[in-house]
């Protein structure tokens, strides 16, 4: 999970997240973005090389300061997905199709 917070640029932070999610999905990322944060899925080098970049853009939006909080699950046993990761959780939860059918909305 990466969360990139611009400081002192006022209360409305959507601009500025949505330069870093494009920046994200341009270097081939996929990305969930949510309330907290965004989920990325993608190779690590891809990720270091495309944070790098966003914080970049965000330099040349006149953001003096930034704060990065990264969240990092790596698997060797095999390749992990998002997707895979919430559906695990939500077939386990006692009305799934419920649970399943709030979240798409």
């Amino acid at each position: 999970m990466v969360s990139l917070t611009p400081i002192g640029v006022g209360m409305s932070l959507s601009a500025y997240i949505a330069t870093c999610v494009r920046v994200l999905q341009e270097a081939g990322l996929h990305c969930q973005l949510h309330a907290h944060g965004t989920n990325v899925e993608g190779e690590w080098e891809t990720l270091c090389t495309a944070l790098a970049r966003c914080f970049e853009q965000l330099q040349q939006q006149n953001v003096q300061r930034i704060s990065l909080w990264l969240k990092v699950e790596m698997r060797s046993d095999r390749e992990p997905s998002l997707e895979a990761a919430v559906r695990s959780v939500v077939e386990k939860l006692p009305s799934a199709a419920t649970v399943q059918q709030q979240s798409s909305m």
